[in-house]
């Protein structure tokens, strides 16, 4: 009796997963990428505009679609418990797969609302719809954008936020798994580079990286290193000394 009590509690607490697929909570990534207990999932056959990608909309202003694709997603999900069937794994490991709210593709359902594009390197299954959300000039239809896979690219029009002076803090995913947000000037930050698809992005401000979870970096540049600290470490020196400090204009190291 305990037994069958312990693995009914089991059931109900891991996420339902039968052959390929899996079914639970949803928590929104971006506009292609889902989250159904800490199992990364890709949405088959779509591609959504990147976490930093821009649009122009109809009036020409400029805005974060991929941004938004994000909110449309989370919109149409709408803390509902989300279906999903395996078709495929990616390159980075994630589960492709069809996913459904209460019974609606989720993938057609955001290309048809103009916030993604049929992936035809992939699969054509959308393509239609994608038709569809152009005549009606729906989501990113109603102005002008870059398709992501070319902005990934870095193809034409697919201008970085970074070189127009927005958003430019990166946060980072490190190989444990810690998010991590660096700011422009931090001892790592010129050599931080951002993979969306692995979940990494970039935040306009401290404040929205994190809400969104993630913590800043904690090493300081060189130039945030107080005189005091080399007091401290000259002091260390004459005190112990076995150690052998080495100081100049660019640098400082001990060993």
């Amino acid at each position: 009796m305990m037994a069958a009590l312990v693995l009914a509690l089991c059931m109900v607490a891991a996420p339902v997963v039968v052959a390929d697929s899996t079914a639970g909570r949803a928590s929104v990534i971006d506009g292609d990428t889902i989250e159904v207990h800490g199992q990364r999932i890709r949405l088959h056959g779509i591609d959504a505009p990147e976490s930093s990608q821009p649009c122009q909309a109809a009036d020409g202003a400029s805005y974060r679609c991929g941004q938004q694709a994000a909110r449309a997603l989370d919109a149409l999900i709408a803390d509902r418990p989300v279906s999903c069937r395996q078709t495929d794994v990616d390159r980075y490991g994630r589960i492709v797969a069809v996913c459904a709210v209460a019974g609606v593709d989720v993938g057609e359902a955001m290309v048809r609302d103009g916030w993604a594009l049929a992936y035809r390197d992939y699969s054509t299954d959308y393509v239609d719809d994608e038709a569809q959300a152009e005549a009606e000039g729906t989501g990113m239809w109603a102005g002008t954008f870059v398709a992501p896979w070319e902005y990934r690219r870095g193809g034409a029009g697919a201008v970085q936020p970074a070189a127009a002076g927005e958003c430019t803090i990166k946060g980072n995913i490190a190989s444990s798994g810690e998010r991590i947000y660096h700011v422009p000037g931090g001892q790592y930050y010129d050599r931080t580079e951002i993979n969306e698809a692995k979940g990494e992005r970039r935040f306009c401000s401290e404040a929205e990286a994190v809400a969104a979870g993630w913590r800043k970096a904690k090493r300081l540049t060189r130039q945030a290193i107080q005189p005091r600290h080399f007091v401290s470490f000259f002091a260390g020196y004459h005190l112990l000394g076995a150690k052998r400090c080495e100081h100049g204009s660019s640098r400082w190291s001990c060993c």
